[in-house]
């Protein structure tokens, strides 16, 4: 469900390392309800532009807008109070418990010395609740499975309340069932009004939950719209150097691969 205006525009960006472009006029835009997807080789820069989005690195020019303020003018506390992002896993280094690890997303909202008030419990309390959690809220996270901690760590960034959520291979290391779960999980967020840019690999995943998908390509966007209009063999073969065949199910378009990426000798 969209409401009217975009949560996120990003106009004219550029990024770059030293003398080089890895990003080259990206413009776009994210309203409320929308879930977008970001598709592209190994070093295309999917990470980069989220990197780019909060402010983690600097833009060379061009503009971040996110609920209509420009990220140029913004501290991070102001960008961490509307945009949250989610990595693909937690560190096993931490010995925090799930609720003392989701309860680190309220840190933006802190205004007293004590760490959480009754509205932040109240919070966190509802995020264990939806993504099915709360019997492990006194587990420490290395003791949970990659599908609980998948959840775990969507939950510490909804309770961040964002309007932006950004996300960066959510699934990678998960089995098929979990990866599911997951995309099931943001499809629900982005449902209740959530606007949701994600990074990810699994193209027929991709067609089947996201209601767009941004096409990267050598630091530039080939094209955006609906996973019917981008996932194409021809786009397809341009980014990924691949022969395949599109089939579609329940008006659902899917990519089936037919050609090999290896030439004599690719293998020794």
């Amino acid at each position: 469900m969209s409401c009217d205006g975009p949560v996120l525009r990003v106009s004219d960006m550029v990024f770059g390392y030293d003398k080089e472009n890895n990003l080259e006029d990206i413009t776009f835009d994210i309203k409320a309800g929308e879930f977008v997807a970001i598709l592209g080789q190994n070093g295309s820069g999917k990470t980069t532009l989220m990197r780019c989005i909060n402010k983690i690195l600097k833009i060379n020019s061009g503009d971040v807008l996110i609920d209509d303020d420009s990220i140029l003018s913004m501290s991070m506390e102001e960008i961490a109070r509307v945009c949250t992002t989610v990595p693909a896993d937690v560190s096993l280094d931490f010995s925090l418990t799930v609720r003392d690890y989701i309860s680190l997303g309220r840190t933006p909202f802190i205004k007293s010395l004590w760490w959480e008030d009754e509205e932040d419990e109240r919070i966190i309390d509802q995020a264990l609740w939806d993504f099915g959690i709360t019997q492990y809220e006194s587990r420490r996270l290395h003791e949970l499975s990659s599908g609980e901690r998948a959840r775990v760590v969507l939950a510490k960034g909804v309770v961040q309340t964002p309007k932006l959520m950004l996300v960066d291979e959510p699934s990678a290391h998960l089995d098929i069932k979990y990866k599911v779960q997951v995309m099931e999980l943001l499809k629900m967020l982005a449902d209740k009004g959530m606007a949701i840019l994600m990074a990810n690999h699994d193209i027929n995943l991709l067609t089947r939950f996201c209601d767009r998908i941004l096409l990267l390509h050598k630091g530039h966007i080939i094209a955006d719209g609906p996973p019917k209009d981008v996932i194409t063999a021809e786009n397809i073969r341009t980014v990924f150097g691949i022969e395949v065949e599109m089939v579609e199910s329940n008006g659902v378009p899917y990519v089936l691969p037919t050609g090999s990426t290896l030439t004599g000798g690719s293998i020794r």
